[in-house]
Formats: structure tokens, C-alpha cells, sequence
């Protein structure tokens, strides 16, 4: 494989990076050679345990989204009765949980549950890129900070999915649907703790804001935590899960938040990137790559298939 400036680039510094010997330079670079031009060839080739091959997300991660989802839908679920009590859908749930006053106590004591796993998150990043700082391992394109090529990577994409490319962008650990995802689940998120915390804490709010406006800023966010709330369940129900779990090759369910992995296919599809850094990590993967090619009589398909379009082409101009 002939691969891109930008591949080429995350490869060297990978090396780099880790070190390798010129051994394990040496096999690094056999593999690549190997790798058939056609990315489909190799993600649809290899094989891939549903639940996991490659790293992914370590138990912190992992740890964090779970308090995240757990709270978030029990959120929902016992707030939604109280912000519209009075349609006729919300008093069977209020009354399973054992009242709306009861509805309130869990709401409450969730919400604290989920700014913990928020605040937990956010320094938990903060301690990653110190960490990684400081070991000279720092990666801006490996984190899910957005960057430029995430909307070069839009464009190719769409591009793709219209017919006109034949693969996909080479996207990095963090595609730019996971970012903007990431990011608008962090302002939603935002917005539920400031609006939940204007109803618990009015007095705060009424001494920090001008005077004559904390009444309307309790009726804004006495409007908008309980709208952002459904709007977020569809995001999650229709975009999230769909993406996640339910869209082709994903379907019945992705296990990377439950194991923090990844499967191989899905990393070469959509986040090429990242896939070369581990067969510079990973000797187990290079060794796994260079087998899978041999068995599968890959690494000559691409040749193979460039010598008869040569054919065809000089026979055509005869």
C-alpha cells in the first residue's frame, strides 16, 4: 500500500514515538507494503470478534459513560412526569416510583450521581493530557479536540457515500460525527445542570445576575430543562444508538463500552489512522496482518488487478 502524506506522517511520528527498533521497522514497513491498495479489500477480509480486538477505551472511560447512561435515562424517566405532570401519560409513571414527590427525591439524587460522572470526566482528561504532555506522548489529533481535517473529512465522506470516491477518508481515533456528538452531549449536559441548579438554588442566581433579570432567567430555564431533555432522549434514541449499535456492521450491538475495544473492522473502516499506530504497538497485529494477507493471497490482488486495467487500456489504444 502506497500510503498518504498525512498516513505516511502519523507513521513516522508513531515510530518515532515508540521507539522501534530497526527490526520492527523493518516488519512495520513489510506490512504496509503487503496491505492491498483497496481498504475494503483488507476491512472486509479480516477477521473480527464482535466483542473486541483492539484498545479503545481504558475502564476510566468506560466507568464514566456507564454513570453517564444509567443517569441520564433515569433522568428521563422520572423527570419528564414532573415537567409535564399534567398530561395523562405522566401520572402512571409518577405513581410507579411511588409519587411525584418521590419522583423528585430520585431525580435529585441522580442529578448529583451524573455532575460527579461529569466532573470525574473532566479530570480525568485534564490528568490524560498532562500525562501525556509530560511524557512527550501527546497527540492533538488522537484526542477529540476538532480540527481542520475533520472537515476535509466530512466532505470526502459525504463524497463517498454519493458515489464519488471509492473509499473512505483516512479518519483518525475520533471521526467528526463522534465530535460533534461528544461536544453537543457536553453543552446539553451543561445546560440540565444550570437550569436544574436554578430551581434548587434560586437565591444564588438572583444574587449574581443583574438585577430585574433572574426572573427571567428562571422562566428560560424553567423552559428549556425539560425540552433539552427530550431533545437529547431523540438524539440518543435516533442518532446515538443508531450509529452505535443498529447501523450496518454495527448491528445487534457494539461492545466497545462494555470491554473498551474495538473490533478490526471498524477501526481500518473508520478510523484508519489510528489502526497504523497500533501495528506500530501492537507486534501481535503485525504478525496477525502479515498472516491474514498471505492466507487470503491479498497483497497481490491490488498488482494484479492495476497490471489487466494496464492491459485493457493499451489493448483499447491499439
Amino acid at each position: 500500500m502506497n500510503l498518504s502524506a498525512e498516513a505516511r506522517a502519523v507513521l513516522e511520528s508513531s515510530m518515532r514515538m515508540n521507539k522501534v527498533s530497526d527490526a520492527e521497522r523493518q516488519q512495520i514497513e513489510l506490512v504496509i507494503d503487503s496491505m492491498p491498495e483497496d481498504r475494503v479489500l483488507l476491512y472486509k477480509n479480516v477477521v473480527s470478534n464482535p466483542i473486541g480486538d483492539l484498545p479503545r477505551y481504558d475502564i476510566h472511560i468506560r466507568l464514566q459513560h456507564m454513570l453517564t447512561f444509567v443517569t441520564f435515562l433515569t433522568l428521563a424517566f422520572t423527570g419528564l412526569p414532573i415537567a409535564f405532570l399534567d398530561h395523562f401519560w405522566a401520572t402512571p409513571l409518577n405513581n410507579f416510583v411511588g409519587g411525584v414527590d418521590v419522583s423528585r427525591i430520585i431525580h435529585r439524587t441522580l442529578a448529583s450521581v451524573m455532575v460527579f460522572s461529569m466532573v470525574y470526566h473532566v479530570v480525568y482528561l485534564f490528568w490524560l493530557v498532562l500525562r501525556d504532555i509530560i511524557g512527550g506522548r501527546f497527540i492533538l489529533q488522537r484526542t477529540l479536540i476538532p480540527t481542520f481535517k475533520d472537515v476535509r473529512d466530512f466532505k470526502d465522506d459525504m463524497l463517498y457515500h454519493a458515489g464519488k470516491r471509492d473509499q473512505r477518508p483516512e479518519m483518525d481515533k475520533f471521526m467528526y460525527k463522534q465530535k460533534i456528538h461528544y461536544f453537543a452531549a457536553a453543552f446539553g449536559n451543561l445546560v440540565m445542570i444550570i437550569s436544574g441548579s436554578s430551581f434548587l438554588f434560586p437565591e444564588f442566581w438572583a444574587t449574581i445576575l443583574p438585577a430585574g433579570y433572574a426572573s427571567y432567567f428562571q422562566e428560560m430555564m424553567r423552559l428549556s430543562h425539560p425540552h433539552e431533555a427530550l431533545l437529547a432522549l431523540l438524539v440518543i434514541a435516533f442518532w446515538h444508538w443508531y450509529n452505535v449499535h443498529l447501523a450496518p456492521g454495527r448491528f445487534p450491538m457494539q461492545w466497545t463500552f462494555l470491554t473498551g475495544k474495538i473490533t478490526r473492522e471498524h477501526q481500518i473502516e473508520e478510523h484508519f489512522l489510528e489502526y497504523l499506530r497500533n501495528l506500530v504497538e501492537i507486534k501481535s497485529e503485525r504478525e496477525y496482518l502479515l498472516d491474514m494477507e498471505d492466507a487470503r493471497e491479498l497483497s497481490g490482488v491490488y498488482e494484479d488487478k492495476f497490471i489487466d486495467e494496464k492491459m485493457t487500456e493499451s489493448k483499447s489504444e491499439s
